[in-house]
């Protein structure tokens, strides 16, 4: 009876501890421990990289050190250094960055869940990986990862000095380094989270999502993740005029020549004296120069992006992109005058800017604002994203499904009241518990948040959105309405804003083919 009684006792123990969050567990380089949040176990800063400082800034990341005992990963890692702003002073910043937070529901290390990797945003200069945990996703049946990466001068300067200390010849991608090396830190350590490393989805929006598509392209991590979801953003504009770094050329030569420019303007001779520089100087340096960006430099990213996938040389892996409706309502400056805007066009559009004006009109100061939102919409994300569907549907095995975001709300990130649908990042509460955790007071747009969520998740488990209970997603076909529109539900669309699509789609052409004729 005692016997019984006792294996009774044991059994129900070991019921109580499969029931229990992965708490502690082992990574290569010592024993960690997370913080419970229900059913999920949080780690918030296990460093996946030495921190990038003194004779490590602009190299490429290197192995974190071990320790001994175990390390209690309940505080968030800092943000990377970056121009300060209300709420984020310099206290909360350190070149000592290299950090990723995990969320698992696996109650074992033998679990073997899908993981989705998230990549923040924050047009390579700005943001921080606990920004979220994603923990409604990770509820869902999902390990979630969050990496930190370098960002600003700190992340993408490239020089000839440092091109020259490279055994590849390369510098100025240290930032997309970091990201492909905490990849290979999933591999390697996410099994003992309860994930599965043959199961990886990386995820991003903004910075984020172009760094997905990088990754998409880049040989260097050919094999670290099977699909990917891309909130605002693809890599697919003509190297030579990045919407976001007009004028700059993204070549390795043109990047470096940029990172000359950069120490000229900090008033140093060399890499040597740049490097001993407090990071926070670097950023406040940084401050009216012209940010920092990915280069093409035949090593990371190896050519025009958009080549790359005419090609079929690129990580043929399944792919979610994902556009909003008003994105460019972020970033319309409020008191744009139409004469401005219109100047603005010329300098930007050139030979095309009448036909962008027609395409993008600014005849008075209100029609410039939207007239400027929109453009910045297609030419800096719809379009980017548009081409990278079409470009794999065309060039490779894997899906491609293509998704639009349009739910009606009062809540956004842009706070003009000329906002006519959702702006950039605003997809971001969709993804997290802002709606889902007031769905009493946002139902419409708890519900939309409910089916994204849903799709992304069955995404990561399968490369395949659609489940039971969703309306059926077919993947992307320009020629049929196979873009899934969120707005009062999900429903099947064509293209959206495709006479603006094409419009920006014949301006890059040419584009392209001046850039090419130059380098010939």
């Amino acid at each position: 009876m005692k016997k019984y009684l006792l294996m009774v006792v044991l059994g129900l123990l070991g019921l109580a501890a499969q029931g229990q969050p992965l708490l502690k567990t082992h990574v290569e380089t010592g024993d960690v421990e997370g913080v419970a949040d229900g059913s999920l176990a949080i780690y918030k800063a296990i460093p996946y990289a030495a921190p990038p400082v003194g004779d490590l800034r602009w190299r490429a990341p290197q192995p974190a050190q071990s320790w001994e005992g175990v390390r209690v990963c309940d505080t968030f890692g800092p943000m990377p250094p970056q121009p300060t702003r209300q709420g984020r002073t310099a206290d909360m910043m350190s070149e000592d960055c290299l950090y990723l937070g995990i969320a698992t529901p696996a109650k074992s290390a033998s679990d073997r869940l899908p993981v989705m990797v998230w990549i923040h945003g924050g047009g390579f200069q700005t943001e921080h990986y606990a920004g979220d945990l994603w923990t409604s996703l990770a509820r869902r049946g999902v390990v979630i990862v969050s990496i930190e990466y370098r960002t600003g001068a700190l992340g993408f300067l490239a020089h000839p000095e440092l091109s020259k200390e490279s055994p590849d010849g390369h510098s100025g991608n240290y930032g997309l380094l970091d990201q492909i090396f905490a990849l290979q830190w999933v591999q390697r350590n996410i099994a003992n989270f309860g994930g599965d490393p043959a199961k990886v989805t990386i995820f991003g929006e903004s910075a984020g999502a172009i760094s997905c598509s990088m990754l998409c392209a880049s040989p260097l991590a050919k094999g670290l993740f099977r699909a990917a979801i891309s909130h605002s953003g693809g890599s697919f504009a003509p190297w030579t005029d990045n919407p976001r770094t007009l004028g700059m050329d993204a070549s390795q030569k043109g990047a470096e020549q940029q990172g000359l420019a950069f120490q000229k303007h900090l008033k140093k001779k060399n890499i040597k004296q740049m490097r001993k520089m407090d990071a926070m100087e670097l950023c406040d340096g940084n401050v009216g120069f012209a940010g920092f960006w990915p280069c093409v430099d035949g090593y990371v990213i190896c050519d025009d992006q958009y080549r790359l996938y005419e090609r079929g040389e690129y990580n043929d892996v399944p792919v979610i992109v994902m556009t909003n409706s008003d994105e460019g309502a972020l970033f319309s400056p409020g008191n744009i005058k139409a004469e401005d805007y219109q100047k603005q066009a010329r300098r930007m559009f050139g030979s095309f800017a009448d036909e962008a004006l027609k395409v993008y009109p600014g005849n008075t100061d209100d029609e410039a604002w939207h007239g400027n939102g929109d453009a910045f919409r297609d030419v800096g994300f719809a379009w980017p994203s548009f081409a990278w569907v079409s470009l794999q549907s065309k060039t490779g095995k894997s899906a491609a499904y293509a998704a639009y975001l349009a739910q009606p709300s009062t809540v956004s990130f842009s706070q003009d009241k000329r906002r006519k649908g959702v702006a950039h990042a605003d997809d971001i509460m969709y993804l997290n518990n802002t709606f889902l955790g007031q769905s009493e007071k946002y139902p419409h747009e708890a519900a939309v948040a409910e089916i994204l969520q849903q799709y992304w998740v069955n995404f990561a488990k399968t490369c395949n959105p659609n489940g039971k209970g969703l309306p059926y997603w077919p993947t992307f076909d320009a020629a049929k309405p196979t873009t899934m529109q969120f707005s009062n539900g999900a429903s099947l669309i064509m293209v959206p804003n495709r006479d603006k699509i094409d419009f920006v789609d014949r301006f890059y052409k040419a584009k392209r083919e001046e850039a090419e004729s130059q380098r010939k």
